[in-house]
């Protein structure tokens, strides 16, 4: 009787090594005659764990982790084929509380199927949504979509079924659907483990949007430095557009909706919607102005639904089970789920799937175990590289769209990045101006011009005896960026800055109340 195993075959566990503990173990069962069946599944996201190697049992799966692949010996010396104790040996997968613990709605699948197999994503809930949509007029999908509020998983978190709204409402010969998978975010990769380890409810997602939006093609704009995502999400496509899920006739509905896949130019600023257009049209990734808006004159002048991965992956199952039932998690006006991404000096790193509300006091010590080097935590930098330091003294405030808004924060992609007692802030905000000025297009003045000039501020800051006037600029340069930059890569670079400069006004050389004189 063949007894299963499951390895992930996500890029960060192959960066761990899966791979050969996938060799190790086939050679060692060989050695010793016995019949297994290896199969690479997607990942749970506990990267800390990585690479984690599953057993399936008459209990459940029982997991073991991190495996590397010398310990593979070992491990069948104690029967881990049947869930036998090790030093590895984690128990049963569910009961992992880094997992027990989290609300798994957009994640449910993940590390429990193979990307690839159409079955696997049917056993476990695919399709539904699409099929449900299928069933409903575009108008009633669109209201579905707005009675659950869920709202964009980016920057700006704009209510999604506006959007759809928007460009359904519209007149035109052709319409479009655009993923924005130029993940660039640091600190962030729910996008990459969706397209790399559940890439058809991505797919799915995109399909309801093009029926509900009447768009029959859409693109999936995909970094650079995810080739083995690029691969996986061409293969899907392929897949699901044979099974009739994509194409000339989408589940008989009579629609057509094609995918197609279009590799990023490695720009972080072609992160930026419009940027992000231009790019796919084969332009230098420049920032448009606004209006017209993307809805209504979008990819090649024509109405554009364009919303990131995790919100088009988020629609199969409010399709499936209902506004209600999506609606149900959350606080306020930020409803369902965000899967927070957890990286930098933490110990146990990885995806923690929760609805809005939860603290990031919680996300840090009863998930991310606290520090990685033991020392107490400084700084917590929230929703990517543009995002504002948060203090300690900030850390119960619960993780939603309005709360961080109202203290100069930004929730963002959900990527959190952690920084210990040794981290300089000073460095760090200047850091903040020295990326947008590398990675700035350069189209306005404020963020091309003023992120240089914010270097040399923060320089001058550090070693100048007019300490209170160069704050003083320094606060005048961020107001210009922050209301003059013509998208957010000027807009958001002083939020690291302030906050730094608000928060940790000694690294800066400066007493409190310099740092707050303006």
């Amino acid at each position: 009787m063949s007894i299963t195993i499951f390895v992930p075959y996500d890029s960060a566990a192959i960066a761990a090594g899966a791979d050969e503990v996938v060799d190790a173990i086939h050679k060692e069962a060989a050695a010793r005659g016995l019949t297994i069946d290896v199969q690479r599944n997607s990942s749970r996201g506990l990267f800390w764990l990585e690479p984690l190697v599953e057993v399936l049992t008459p209990q459940g799966r029982v997991a073991y982790g991190p495996v590397a692949f010398e310990d593979v010996p070992s491990l069948f010396e104690a029967d881990f084929l049947h869930g036998a104790k090790h030093p590895l040996c984690l128990g049963t997968t569910d009961a992992i509380p880094y997992l027990a613990k989290q609300q798994r709605l957009t994640f449910a699948r993940m590390g429990v199927t193979r990307p690839l197999s159409l079955d696997d994503y049917a056993a476990h809930g695919g399709w539904v949504g699409l099929k449900n949509a299928v069933a409903m007029q575009g108008d009633a999908v669109v209201q579905t979509l707005l009675d659950s509020g869920l709202r964009g998983r980016g920057g700006a978190a704009f209510p999604a079924g506006i959007k759809w709204r928007t460009v359904r409402a519209t007149t035109a010969a052709q319409k479009y659907v655009v993923c924005n998978a130029d993940e660039g975010d640091s600190g962030t990769f729910s996008d990459r483990m969706t397209m790399e380890g559940d890439p058809f409810m991505l797919i799915e997602g995109m399909a309801i949007a093009g029926l509900a939006a009447g768009a029959t093609q859409g693109y999936i704009y995909i970094r650079s430095e995810y080739p083995h995502a690029i691969s996986t999400v061409n293969t899907a496509i392929a897949l699901a557009e044979s099974a009739g899920y994509l194409g000339s006739n989408v589940l008989g509905s009579g629609q057509a909706f094609y995918l197609h896949v279009r590799k990023a130019a490695g720009s972080y600023v072609c992160g930026e919607e419009t940027a992000m257009l231009e790019s796919i049209e084969g332009k230098r990734g420049l920032v448009r102005a606004k209006p017209p808006l993307p809805a209504l004159e979008g990819l090649f002048g024509q109405p554009t639904v364009i919303n990131n991965v995790i919100t088009l992956a988020s629609v199969p199952i409010i399709m499936a089970k209902g506004a209600a039932f999506y609606k149900d998690f959350g606080v306020g006006r930020s409803t369902g789920t965000l899967p927070f991404q957890l990286s930098g000096n933490i110990l146990q790193g990885g995806l923690v799937e929760r609805a809005f509300g939860l603290t990031l006091r919680e996300l840090l010590f009863d998930f991310g175990g606290g520090s990685r080097s033991g020392r107490p935590i400084k700084a917590v930098q929230v929703g990517g590289p543009l995002g504002a330091y948060v203090p300690e003294s900030q850390w119960d405030v619960p993780l939603d769209y309005e709360a961080y808004a109202a203290m100069g924060a930004v929730v963002g992609h959900g990527g959190i990045v952690v920084h210990d007692e040794r981290a300089n802030m000073a460095k760090l905000a200047r850091y903040a101006m020295e990326f947008c000025a590398i990675e700035s297009c350069g189209k306005c003045t404020p963020c091309r011009i003023g992120s240089t000039r914010g270097m040399e501020t923060i320089d001058r800051i550090g070693t100048a005896s007019n300490k209170e006037q160069q704050v003083h600029l320094l606060r005048d340069l961020c107001d210009t960026m922050l209301h003059g930059s013509l998208c957010a890569m000027g807009g958001m670079t002083p939020y690291p800055v302030l906050s730094a400069l608000n928060h940790y006004p000694e690294d800066f050389g400066l007493a409190p109340a310099v740092a707050t004189a303006h």
